[in-house]
Parts: C-alpha cells; sequence; structure tokens
C-alpha cells in the first residue's frame, strides 16, 4: 500500500509512523521541512509527497487544521488519481466535508471525512507513535449515498493503525456531538485553570485535579479555529453548563445541603447511566 501523509503533527505523524511500521510506503507533506527531513530520517517517511508521488497513493490522509486542509485539497485535486481514497483528520466535519465533496467529484476521486478519536495534551512529531490509534474509535462522514463497498475499502486501507471501532455519521451529528465530548471539556479545562488557586495548588493535589486539567495544555491556534467553526453547538453547551453551574451556586450561596446534594446525585445517576460503574 502507498499512503500520503498531509501535516507532520501527532495524529497525522503517528499515522506515519503505524503505515511505515506496517511496511508500507508512506510519502509525506509538511510545511517545516526540518520536521520532514527528521521524519524521512527516522524511517516513518519514505520520501517526499509531491506533484509525482502523490499520483501514486491509494490513501491518502490529510492531518491540517480545517482551513489549510480545504485549501491543500484544492489546490491540488487535478494531482490526485482516481484510485485515491482521500480523509481528512480534522476535529470538525461540517465545514470541510461541505466544500471538499464538491471538489472531490468534480476531480473524480474519493474524498470522506474522517475524525480518528485518540490523542494526547501533547502536539508534534516529536510525540507521535504508531500505536496511537490501537483500539481507538474512527468516526467517518462520508457522503451521502455511500454504499458497504465504500466502508469496506476504507476500513482495508486504514487498517495500518489498528482502529478498535468504526462509526458512519453525518457532519452535522458529529459535530454536535464533539462539541460535548471534545471541545466543551477544553473549555472547561481551560477556564477552571485560570482560577488564582492554582498556582498555589503544589501539595493539595491529586487525581482529580490531574484529570480536570490535562487538556487545559492545549494548541490555542487548532482549538480556537475548531471550537468557533464549531460556535452553534458550542454556545448550546456553554449556554446548559452555565445554567447547571448557577444552580450548584445558587445552593452553596443559599447554604442549601438538600438541593446541593440533590444536584451532586443527579449528576452521579446521569454519569452511570450514560458509562456505567
Amino acid at each position: 500500500m502507498i499512503a500520503g501523509i498531509v501535516g507532520l503533527g501527532l495524529i497525522s505523524g503517528s499515522m506515519a509512523k503505524a503505515y511505515a511500521e506496517a511496511g508500507h510506503t508512506v510519502y509525506a507533506w509538511n510545511r517545516n521541512k526540518t520536521i520532514l527531513d527528521f521524519a524521512i530520517l527516522d524511517g516513518a517517511v519514505t520520501a517526499p509527497l509531491d506533484d509525482t508521488t502523490i499520483k501514486e497513493c491509494d490513501v491518502l490522509l490529510v492531518g491540517l487544521p480545517p482551513r489549510a486542509t480545504i485549501d491543500w485539497i484544492t489546490d491540488h485535486a487535478d494531482k490526485i488519481a482516481s484510485k485515491t481514497l482521500v480523509l481528512d483528520l480534522c476535529g470538525t466535519k461540517r465545514v470541510v466535508c461541505d466544500a471538499l465533496f464538491p471538489v472531490a467529484e468534480a476531480h473524480g476521486f474519493t474524498f470522506v471525512g474522517g475524525h480518528p478519536m485518540a490523542g494526547t495534551h501533547n502536539s508534534g512529531f516529536k510525540y507521535a507513535k504508531s500505536t496511537l490509534f490501537k483500539g481507538a474509535p474512527m468516526v467517518l462522514c462520508p457522503q451521502a449515498g455511500f454504499d458497504m463497498e465504500l466502508l469496506s475499502r476504507v476500513k482495508q486501507l486504514l487498517s495500518p493503525a489498528q482502529f478498535g471501532k468504526f462509526s458512519v455519521t453525518s457532519p452535522e451529528e458529529h459535530d454536535k456531538m464533539i462539541a460535548f465530548t471534545s471541545q466543551m471539556c477544553h473549555v472547561v479545562s481551560n477556564a477552571y485553570i485560570k482560577s488564582p488557586t492554582a498556582r498555589q495548588h503544589r501539595g493539595f493535589s491529586a487525581g482529580s485535579y490531574k484529570d480536570l486539567t490535562r487538556v487545559a495544555w492545549l494548541n490555542p491556534d487548532m482549538w480556537a479555529e475548531l471550537m468557533l467553526e464549531n460556535g452553534d453547538y458550542m454556545l448550546s453547551e456553554l449556554d446548559v453548563l452555565i445554567e447547571n453551574l448557577s444552580k450548584y451556586r445558587a445552593a452553596i450561596a443559599g447554604d442549601d445541603f438538600p438541593a446541593l446534594r440533590q444536584l451532586l446525585d443527579d449528576g452521579r445517576k446521569i454519569k452511570e447511566e450514560v458509562d456505567g460503574r
């Protein structure tokens, strides 16, 4: 198999390492040539992805921010072979899919929106690892009217990453869910750490603090773009959170034990219902 990788950050770099470790040819493009050269020396990349090698790719994985992904694929669309399956790896899907489904159709190749549900709070190729996606979910957003043959093809072409589960959904449903399961977690974590008390926490914190603040350590440019592109769903989730927080505040301000206990118990029951014990 020949894989093309666009961008060599944590996600796309881990894809490159997974395909290389599985014995496949990997061509890659990265804006920073120094990182590309290092990836070649590291063995994660076979050679640069250019106007010639792009035509050889069976699969092309684009791991840039949404707007950059749209621009890169659009700019190179006339060089992508009809046999090539193109997937993006972005954290939002509506903007990317709305822009690229027509581009793919016009140029005769297949584009599928993709979001690998794995990562860490670190970013960059130096943190990439071949096993990052092993057992992880992969969300796919194909164009309406897809068939099982396409799904089977996607699974086969992504097999070196060793995903544990594939989910197929619409770009709209993806963005609605990801606002809650990912983007809101980063907002809450990032806002929480801004307490003046954070600078005096050492010696007083354990697992709860670490769990809640892990993703406050983020890439601000990438997350700001993702959140603004998903602004409608983000605002809806923020409104719900603010309303709920105000109830906890009112109970504490009013020294209302029964109300506060009920709020806490309601949250505990919902957590048990949706995630189990």
